[in-house]
């Protein structure tokens, strides 16, 4: 039970992934996210080689779909995966094996491709997808959150009946440097979109003093001066 968008920012160029399932720490399994490369993401019943390997073929020069046929062709249990792949172009490949379990299936739009299994129906694919492309002047992890939010409002995860809440949600975004520019996630808890709603918003607001910390250390300010800004900016408000 998981629903996730992958989407790119065609004015800049960054790649993301949005995503949120009732299982826990989803974060950690997102290992498919590489700067001037793109991205790619298994889920349902993940072979968790298979994002890693995606990479490493996407960067060699293979497009997506030659990427799927690979995976198709190598993995004996490809009929119950759930993938979708990017490159850095926006180029995509996505598959929704048989074996997936409840709704599942994907949905590609203008720069970006919504995924999900266990799902109400297709009708949290749409919601996903037309959160992203509400404000697409926005940076591309407003729009990751966005489409999550837009899938839970859609209705979610299983039947109506027997709903299931987002336990763990994570945003992972990468811009031109080998690490992620956006990182953030909530492994366990009972409203975890609200919640990375709230992490990122809170992320963002440090956003300008952790950049500035690797490229021109001499003109940091130390954290507590930093802190003490910020404060002063809260009470404004």
């Amino acid at each position: 039970m998981t629903f996730s968008l992958i989407g790119r920012c065609t004015r800049t160029g960054r790649l993301g992934l949005g995503i949120t399932t009732y299982s826990l720490a989803v974060g950690g399994r997102c290992e498919g996210v590489a700067a001037n490369v793109g991205v790619c993401k298994t889920q349902a019943f993940p072979n968790r080689t298979n994002d890693p390997l995606g990479i490493k073929l996407l960067a060699q020069g293979y497009l997506p779909a030659e990427v799927m046929n690979k995976f198709a062709t190598n993995d004996t249990e490809h009929s119950y995966r759930q993938i979708a792949i990017m490159d850095r172009d926006g180029k995509i490949a996505a598959h929704t094996g048989p074996g997936c379990r409840g709704w599942a299936g994907h949905k590609e739009a203008a720069d970006c491709v919504a995924f999900g299994n266990g799902l109400l129906g297709p009708q949290v694919l749409d919601g996903m997808i037309a959160g992203f492309l509400e404000n697409p002047g926005d940076a591309l992890e407003y729009r990751l959150m966005r489409a999550i939010e837009g899938g839970r409002d859609a209705g979610g995860q299983g039947p109506a009946d027997a709903h299931r809440t987002e336990r763990s949600a994570a945003i992972k975004v990468v811009d031109r440097r080998d690490f992620p520019d956006v990182d953030v996630r909530v492994d366990v808890h009972e409203t975890a979109v609200e919640e990375l709603r709230r992490v990122l918003e809170e992320f963002k607001l440090y956003e300008e003093f952790y950049r500035g910390r690797d490229t021109d250390p001499s003109k940091a300010i130390p954290q507590d001066v930093f802190v003490k800004q910020l404060d002063a900016r809260r009470a404004r408000a």
